[in-house]
């Protein structure tokens, strides 16, 4: 994913979530030119991979690559986890 831009406000909030050990903080910014990576010392691939996992899961994006899933499961109402091009590849094979 590319880093988001931030502004200075922004970037105090990332500090200040940084300083209370909050994983709010943990991501890739882009501040003035610059490109400010924020993340765990020394953690596992399968914590980064459960980490972007989850964050993709609530920001309602597709697990795989990322886009925007629209289509919600009529039994839970929830978003499905997958984009339909990756639903037709990975569940229905």
């Amino acid at each position: 994913m590319e880093p988001r831009k931030i502004t200075p406000d922004t970037l105090k909030r990332v500090i200040a979530d940084l300083k209370a050990g909050n994983e709010k903080a943990i991501g890739t910014w882009l501040f003035k030119g610059y490109r400010l990576q924020v993340s765990r010392y020394k953690s596992s691939g399968t914590e980064r991979s459960a980490l972007l996992y989850r964050k993709r899961r609530d920001g309602g994006l597709c697990v795989r690559c990322g886009t925007k899933v629209t289509r919600k499961n009529p039994l839970t109402g929830t978003l499905y986890r997958l984009c339909d091009a990756h639903r037709k590849e990975i569940d229905r094979k």
